[in-house]
């Protein structure tokens, strides 16, 4: 493991410009309270809890007998380590940004040998969560900078990680993928996998299987589709991991992902219902998602039935009935991010279908006439038209002058491009 701690790029490069930093509006940091072991060292307890206790009423004042605590420690303990913690909620509270990242270096000068490997972990954890929130993505990077370069010349490679995967949600949450794509990097690097070819890639299983979940996430947001194929191909190959059940909810497929969800009873569960509906939706599936014993119970949940009912309008292709719906229920639908920004493409679908039914005996109709029929502007029909052309849906042309849909039908079709290669042919010879 002594490679993960020679990688190099964004969690190496440390550049504080945190007094340039723009006024923010900080909340008090109240992370977890001192805990473990009490230090057998009276007279430092009783100029901590003296400093401690001018916090609320001077707090710079506290800050200078914070100092002297750590000032009056031989060596790095326990005391010093607390006085830092309580500096940084000082610091924090008065929007003293440059010297809360001062302190907060110092105080991981502690993490080796002055206090305990998990009392330590909390404390980071802790300021890492309330930070997070308020700072800007610049200042992010340089808290996760500064603390994963401690990490790694500590040489906790589980932190690290832990640490690495955190600033990783943290940066999905803020829809900074630029960087995560980065942070994602060093992550993978960091394994030192070797062949993803063989099934046992997971010496770091588990580890990996939580760097492909946060992948999944990435791409998932950003509707790259064609990356997801590739990335749930390798995560389902993985064998020799034991990830938490949550995990496996985002890696494995949307019915697998409501079951993982359902089994460890994430709140996440009914939002993986609804993906599961939209997704069959998308793929213009006839299978109806509530058959499975696990979702049949969430049929009449209801932050559920209003994408049932459009289930039930999708399937039978009643494009009014499914439009009313959206519109009689379109807060509830359109509340998730997720739904929201896929539900047009659904709609699309829908009215697609209709109008392909709608036209099927013709071999010429108007485009006004299909809109009128099916309430959708001329110019959507027009695009949904040449979209089933090109995806082979329909066998036709559009004439944009006579604003006509010219149909074939499939033997002319076959004969019109039999021609039309045939004409190629002859022109490549020429």
């Amino acid at each position: 493991m002594d490679s993960v701690f020679r990688v190099s790029g964004i969690f190496n490069t440390v550049n504080l410009s945190a007094s340039a930093c723009p006024s923010l509006p900080l909340p008090a940091l109240e992370y977890e309270s001192d805990e473990g072991e009490e230090p057998e060292d009276a007279g430092l307890e009783n100029m901590y809890y003296n400093a401690k206790g001018y916090k609320a009423s001077d707090p710079f004042k506290a800050l200078e007998e914070f100092k002297k605590v750590i000032d009056s420690e031989d060596e790095k303990g326990e005391w010093g380590f607390r006085a830092h913690k309580q500096s940084l909620k000082v610091l924090f509270s008065q929007r003293k940004l440059s010297e809360f990242f001062e302190v907060y270096k110092s105080l991981l000068t502690y993490i080796q040998s002055a206090v305990t490997q998990n009392y330590s972990s909390r404390s980071i954890n802790s300021i890492l969560e309330y930070v997070s929130p308020v700072f800007d993505n610049s200042l992010l990077q340089q808290i996760y900078e500064i603390t994963l370069h401690a990490l790694r010349e500590t040489r906790n490679y589980r932190l690290w990680f832990k640490t690495g995967l955190k600033y990783g949600k943290v940066l999905l949450d803020k829809a900074d993928f630029e960087h995560l794509r980065h942070v994602i990097a060093e992550l993978h690097d960091s394994l030192d996998i070797g062949d993803e070819s063989n099934d046992d890639t997971a010496r770091n299983g588990t580890q990996l299987m939580e760097i492909y979940a946060l992948e999944i996430q990435m791409y998932t947001a950003q509707k790259e589709t064609r990356k997801l194929k590739d990335l749930y191909r390798r995560a389902l190959r993985i064998r020799s991991a034991i990830p938490h059940p949550y995990i496996m909810g985002i890696v494995r497929g949307m019915l697998a992902a409501f079951k993982s969800y359902d089994e460890s009873g994430s709140e996440k569960k009914i939002a993986c219902l609804k993906y599961l509906v939209l997704s069959n939706m998308l793929m213009k599936s006839s299978v109806d998602p509530f058959d499975a014993q696990e979702s049949k119970p969430y049929k009449n949940d209801p932050q559920i039935t209003a994408l049932t009912d459009l289930v039930r309008a999708y399937q039978a292709n009643n494009l009014k009935e499914f439009e009313k719906i959206l519109r009689v229920n379109h807060d509830s639908i359109m509340s998730d991010p997720f739904v929201r920004s896929y539900i047009q493409d659904v709609l699309r679908n829908i009215r697609s279908e209709a109008i392909i039914k709608l036209i099927r005996p013709y071999t010429q109709i108007r485009i006004s006439f299909i809109g009128e029929r099916l309430g959708i502007q001329n110019s959507e029909v027009e695009a949904l038209l040449a979209a089933a052309i090109r995806e082979k849906s329909l066998c036709g042309q559009i004439d944009e002058v006579e604003q006509l849909v010219l149909l074939q039908r499939e033997e002319r079709a076959e004969r019109h491009q039999a021609m039309l290669n045939w004409a190629k042919h002859l022109e490549a010879m020429i």
